[in-house]
């Protein structure tokens, strides 16, 4: 069994196929996709395709396993849909949720302006905000039926496609050499949007709060400078 010396190990690939099989795999896609973050879905389905070649651990078809992985993503980001539709607002209006964080939305939320309904397909290759994009397409204006068809678009791409991808380069001498090296690598690179989205976030709270004096100087409405207050005591 190959082992991911990253994270808390109950979360690791290996330890929720080992103890839970398919089953683990299925709960995990289906909650990540529209309920909780942090899960570790690209690895979990690379790790998943391994063991379908490999035989010991996933005893299904690979047919199979694509099939049931591709329908709890569907249904996950439905989950989320539904969610955002109905009690989006009220999730994210709680200042103090540990769980549905409005910076976590606000994310989601500019992924999506920024590219639109394929966003949903899009997201599902990005850690965090393949989460909560079902909630603001939801929560927001997007039709059903257009939300529907980019889900199942997404939902097969990256179900059936990362799994499938583990599979076959399972089979080659060198991956199967370096899994663990390799699924470290690929924890790495989903987390690098995130990562850049956060230095952005900072930057820019950083430009904004430098602007911030500027602005209330200029308005008339905080603090002004010595000339200023001169100016006013002569009138």
């Amino acid at each position: 069994m190959y082992t991911l010396a990253l994270g808390p190990q109950w979360l690791s690939p290996d330890y929720l196929i080992s103890h839970f099989g398919l089953i683990g795999i299925l709960v995990i896609v289906f909650a990540e996709s529209g309920l909780f973050a942090f899960l570790p879905g690209d690895s979990l389905l690379f790790t998943a395709g391994l063991l379908v070649a490999d035989g010991q651990y996933i005893k299904q078809p690979l047919w199979l396993v694509c099939t049931l992985i591709v329908a709890a993503a569907i249904i996950g980001d439905q989950v989320g849909y539904m969610i955002g539709k109905y009690f989006g607002p009220k999730l994210f209006n709680r200042p103090n949720s540990k769980l549905f964080k409005r910076e976590n939305l606000d994310k989601a939320h500019e992924f999506m302006d920024k590219h639109g309904p394929k966003a949903i397909v899009l997201a599902r290759f990005v850690p965090i905000i393949r989460t909560f994009a079902p909630m603001v397409a939801g929560a927001g204006t997007m039709k059903y039926r257009t939300f529907l068809t980019y889900n199942v678009i997404g939902g097969i791409g990256w179900g059936a496609g990362v799994t499938i991808a583990g599979y076959w380069l399972g089979q080659i001498e060198f991956i199967k050499a370096n899994v663990e090296p390799i699924l470290v690598g690929i924890v790495l690179i989903s987390v690098i949007p995130v990562v850049f989205e956060v230095l952005k976030a900072r930057k820019e709270a950083k430009a904004n709060a430098g602007q911030a004096p500027e602005a209330v100087a200029a308005d008339g409405t905080g603090p002004q400078s010595p000339g200023q207050r001169g100016r006013h005591a002569k009138r």
